[in-house]
């Protein structure tokens, strides 16, 4: 069976679109994370300035971004990739999304700080909407068991929000002032 042959098993209807799913979430957690890790790693001055400096002016890597999305939609819509090529549509397109949205709170506040809630929230709701995508049965094939399920994570998850804005309240207060002084510090 060639490549283009075992992508179009399936398994459930929208199975395919799923796995597409699957594929961008995590290229888009892995792109965020390594974005945050790098940043930090830079600020913090533990690995060399990576960062991209056109005549003097930093280039955001929200830039890079935009660039994939707009390539990698435009690889879709003219090319109509299939098989192999249809994965790696996907990642690009994870990875397009992972460098735009880690950045998102500069689309609003263009002077504004890297680490802005914003940007974070703006993740969050991007890895929530491909995890529907990518797991959740459709609307028609949900039983009452499902029903209940959902509201328990829907418990569960005001729950997890809550802890959350307090260890962001608490991380704000202890480990935000440090962070802005690596914001703010020259360069070596």
């Amino acid at each position: 069976m060639d490549d283009a042959g075992d992508w179009a098993t399936v398994d459930r209807p929208g199975e395919p679109a799923r796995r597409l799913a699957r594929r961008v979430l995590v290229t888009f957690l892995f792109t965020f994370t390594g974005a945050r890790v790098l940043v930090f790693l830079i600020m913090s001055r533990a690995i060399p300035d990576l960062y991209v400096h056109l005549r003097g002016t930093h280039v955001h890597h929200l830039n890079f971004g935009i660039i994939l999305l707009s390539v990698t939609g435009g690889w879709l819509l003219m090319r109509r990739p299939a098989g192999r090529e249809l994965h790696w549509a996907a990642v690009l397109y994870g990875v397009g999304l992972g460098l735009t949205f880690d950045e998102f709170g500069m689309w609003f506040h263009l002077a504004g700080n890297y680490w802005q809630r914003a940007s974070f929230d703006a993740v969050i709701v991007v890895a929530a909407i491909l995890a529907l995508a990518a797991f959740a049965p459709s609307l028609k094939r949900l039983r009452p068991r499902h029903w209940t399920t959902a509201v328990l994570l829907a418990i569960a998850l005001a729950v997890f929000i809550y802890g959350l804005v307090v260890s962001f309240r608490f991380a704000g207060r202890h480990v935000g002032p440090a962070i802005h002084r690596l914001e703010h510090s020259p360069p070596p």
